[in-house]
C-alpha cells in the first residue's frame, strides 16, 4: 500500500506494502491499494480504480484505526462491483470462439481453458502446448473492444505462436485495433505515472 499525506505538500508517498499479503489493513490480500489523506474531505471516504490499483481518499483526520477498519471496506465494495460486471471464464471462451468464427474462421482451435489471472507485465498469455490462456484481470471493466482485442490477439496465439506476418496479418482483421491498442497503452500510461512520486501527487490530487 502507499500512503499519500496531503496535509503536506512536500511529503513524498510512502511505500509501506506494495503486496498487501501480510498485514498492512485487514482483508486485503492482493493488489495494490493506495490511500489519499485528502484535507478536503470532512466525513465520506471514495474509491475508484486509477491505473490498476484502487484508490481510497479518506479525510486527513482519520485516525489509523478508522482507516483500518473503513479502507478494506472500500475495496471489497469495488471489486463487488468489478465482479458484478465481469465476463465469467466460461464467456471468455466463448467469445473467443466467437471472435475467431468472425474474423480468422481459417483458426479452427480453440482453447481447453481461459482463465483471470493477475498480470502486471502482459494483457494475456496462450500456452500453445495445452491450449490453455489466460488474461490479465486489468481487464475486468475495460471497454469492450479492448477486452475483445486480447481474447482475438491470444486465440490467433492457438495456431501461430509467434508475432510472425501471418499472425500480423490476422490480427490486423480487427476492426478497432487502433482504438484498442490506445487504450491498452493509455492504460500502461496511467499505470508507469502512479509509480513515479510527482505524477502519482499531480495525477491523484486531481481525485481526491
Amino acid at each position: 500500500m502507499q500512503d499519500f499525506d496531503e496535509t503536506n505538500p512536500f511529503l513524498e508517498p510512502s511505500l509501506v506494502e506494495t503486496t498487501l499479503e501480510d498485514h498492512t489493513l485487514p482483508g486485503i490480500s492482493e493488489g495494490e491499494i493506495i490511500v489519499i489523506r485528502s484535507t478536503r474531505r470532512k466525513k465520506n471516504v471514495s474509491a475508484y480504480r486509477q491505473g490498476g490499483r484502487i484508490v481510497v481518499s479518506i479525510p486527513a483526520r482519520m485516525s489509523k484505526a478508522d482507516e483500518r477498519a473503513m479502507v478494506p471496506e472500500m475495496v471489497a465494495k469495488i471489486r463487488a462491483q468489478e465482479a458484478a460486471a465481469t465476463m465469467s471464464e466460461e464467456s471468455l471462451s466463448i467469445r473467443i470462439g466467437e471472435l475467431l468464427s468472425e474474423l480468422a474462421p481459417e483458426i479452427t482451435v480453440r482453447p481447453s481453458s481461459v482463465n483471470w489471472r493477475g498480470m502486471r507485465e502482459r494483457w494475456g498469455s496462450c500456452t500453445g502446448i495445452d491450449g490453455s490462456i489466460r488474461i490479465s484481470d486489468r481487464l475486468k471493466g475495460a471497454p469492450q473492444y479492448a477486452l475483445d482485442y486480447v481474447l482475438f490477439h491470444e486465440g490467433i496465439h492457438l495456431q501461430f505462436f509467434d508475432h510472425g506476418p501471418e499472425f500480423k496479418e490476422l490480427l490486423a482483421r480487427f476492426p478497432e485495433e487502433e482504438l484498442a491498442e490506445a487504450y491498452l497503452s493509455g492504460y500502461e500510461a496511467a499505470e508507469t505515472a502512479l509509480t513515479a512520486p510527482e505524477a502519482l501527487k499531480k495525477l491523484l490530487n486531481k481525485g481526491a
